[in-house]
């Protein structure tokens, strides 16, 4: 059976495509003295307010052909055989114990779904909603599916329900006719950027396309979980899935017969780019990324999984983000051990990068890591120069833990390059989006010594 979204751990590859490996614990470390500029409490959390979605940039044939490999095909590579989806208007109600963070959250991705696609969804009170949203306590959501941080599943409404019928026909995606009702399980004790991340994703699978595509650059359908966000493209895909010109039991081909109308229809920009063809992902690279980058895996093997990654890469001549992602990849699983040569796969990842249209969310990751390097080397306005680029981006996207790092590493460049005053001022900017992103106050702070940490003016004692 199918499990939604089966993914090498959400947590895990959001955390690598980050600054380190993991947040630490709360810690009895000598605080540096970075961390001593802010005194009492933190800030109050930042949150994005008005959504700024990137339209799509492809071709109406490539977006017809990226929307069939999605409907029609589960992450394991198992056909559908038929488009499933919700025939009518769409109620979605909230259960468990929702975080403060999470009903608004909710309430701006339910407006963009109406707005954007085109959807009629509403937020309801009432037992049969259509769509069921648990929040439960990340243990029991790992009880389930242990290499999850969320998933959706069809035909239940609490997690209770799905551990009795986990492996039945009952939830089997491939045996639905048409959507009438899903759950959605979420952590409610995650920070609440992760909490949202998991709303934006599940949510999206919950009403359209349940595969992921590493060759979508643009796209939360995608498992290197780069944007965290529904996206321009992502809305244009769920825009057509509820087409009036589409409908539940519909084949493959019956649907790829009606796409080009649709598409010249509601996108009729598509029409303006030229199609760029893209080779299919090989499931050895899939599983080379997923063992470097999921869980159960030692570092020797991971870092031999992701130069397995980029030698399948170079062999297959990729030129596109495929490529550059191998890279970065292989530069974060030796970053630790060989700073130097980790700074060249990244370098390397960002040239493939800017050969790809709309990577510039790609880029403002890679451009984070290499900024590292600079500040540890004492390139105080090298790590500015890669900074500055990115700060916008990582708002644009709505990355609030990306958007903090990149904060806080200028924060640090700046002490670096004797601005002290400017650097207290970014730092204490950075730290209600560090609120959103990385959730208690003990972590952001963790955050700001790790970060802190990197400067060789200050170090780790302060």
């Amino acid at each position: 059976m199918k499990h939604l979204p089966h993914r090498p751990s959400r947590l895990l590859l959001s955390i690598t495509l980050m600054l380190g490996a993991c947040v630490p614990g709360p810690s009895n470390d000598m605080p540096t003295r970075a961390a001593q500029d802010i005194d009492g409490g933190l800030p109050p959390m930042k949150t994005f307010v008005v959504p700024r979605p990137v339209a799509p940039q492809h071709s109406n044939r490539d977006i017809a052909r990226d929307f069939i490999e999605l409907s029609f095909r589960l992450e394991s590579g198992r056909d559908l055989p038929v488009l499933t989806r919700f025939e009518g208007p769409i109620s979605v109600a909230v259960t468990g114990s929702p975080p403060p963070h999470l009903i608004p959250d909710l309430n701006r991705l339910l407006h963009r779904l109406k707005t954007e696609a085109g959807l009629n969804i509403h937020l309801s009170n009432a037992d049969t909603a259509n769509i069921t949203i648990q929040a439960v306590p990340r243990r029991e959501i790992r009880k389930a599916l242990p290499q999850a941080a969320c998933f959706v599943v069809p035909n239940i409404t609490r997690l209770s329900q799905y551990r009795a019928a986990q492996r039945t026909q009952r939830v089997n995606w491939a045996a639905l006719k048409e959507r009438h009702q899903l759950a959605i399980f979420l952590p409610s004790d995650a920070s609440p950027q992760e909490a949202r991340d998991c709303l934006h994703e599940e949510l999206a699978q919950a009403l359209g396309p349940l595969n992921d595509l590493y060759h979508l650059p643009d796209s939360v359908f995608n498992d290197d979980n780069v944007h965290t966000v529904l996206t321009g493209f992502d809305m244009l895909i769920l825009r057509t899935y509820y087409s009036r010109d589409l409908h539940s039991g519909m084949t493959r081909h019956q649907v790829a017969a009606r796409l080009p109308a649709i598409l010249a229809r509601i996108n009729p920009s598509g029409a303006q780019f030229a199609s760029r063809p893209l080779s299919t992902t090989p499931r050895q690279w899939i599983n080379a990324v997923q063992a470097a980058l999921g869980p159960g895996a030692g570092p020797i093997q991971r870092r031999a999984s992701a130069q397995q990654a980029v030698q399948i890469a170079q062999t297959l001549g990729w030129q596109d983000h495929r490529r550059a992602f191998s890279h970065y990849a292989l530069g974060r699983l030796t970053q630790a051990a060989d700073p130097v040569y980790a700074f060249g796969q990244f370098a390397t990842a960002d040239r493939f990068y800017a050969m790809t249209p709309t990577t510039g969310l790609h880029r403002a990751h890679v451009a984070a890591q290499m900024a590292i390097h600079a500040l540890a080397s004492g390139r105080g306005e090298d790590a500015l120069r890669l900074i500055g680029p990115h700060i916008q981006t990582a708002a644009t996207y709505e990355n609030a833990a990306l958007l903090a790092t990149l904060l806080l590493l200028r924060a640090e460049a700046l002490d670096l390059t004797g601005r002290v005053s400017e650097g207290r001022t970014v730092r204490l900017d950075s730290l209600g989006w560090a609120r959103y992103g990385f959730g208690a106050d003990w972590a952001v702070r963790a955050k700001m010594r790790e970060i802190s940490g990197l400067n060789p003016l200050k170090g780790r004692g302060g």
